[in-house]
């Protein structure tokens, strides 16, 4: 089965960058979506990027001009490129793959802190 690896995450300051990896164990061409979340802690899953198998992305309106995802099929990785990082944006993002409308594999995440 498909296993997704996250990485890229760490200590950042206001205003600073990142870009996260989710690197996956096998081929992602085959599937459709391929999305970013972030959970903050004490708060629900929030879905933040998608990206379609043609490259389509969707974002939520709350990071919107600040991320950018993007997915490379021949090396079976997604990112997400995080500009303007906020304190708000300090949360655990954790990738997933829709292979089906019912079965999704997810990430065990990777921890974003945003701190001066």
């Amino acid at each position: 089965q498909l296993q997704l690896v996250e990485s890229g995450g760490g200590l950042v300051q206001p205003g600073g960058s990142l870009r996260l990896s989710c690197a996956a164990s096998g081929s992602i061409f085959n599937v459709k979506t391929m999305n970013w979340y972030r959970q903050i802690p004490g708060k629900d899953r929030e879905l933040v990027a998608s990206i379609t198998s043609d490259g389509s992305p969707n974002y939520a309106d709350s990071v919107k001009g600040r991320f950018t995802i993007s997915r490379n099929n021949a090396e079976n990785t997604v990112y997400l490129q995080i500009d303007n990082l906020k304190p708000e944006d300090t949360a655990v993002y954790s990738c997933t793959a829709d292979l089906s409308p019912t079965v999704k594999i997810r990430g065990k995440g990777t921890l974003v802190t945003v701190s001066s």
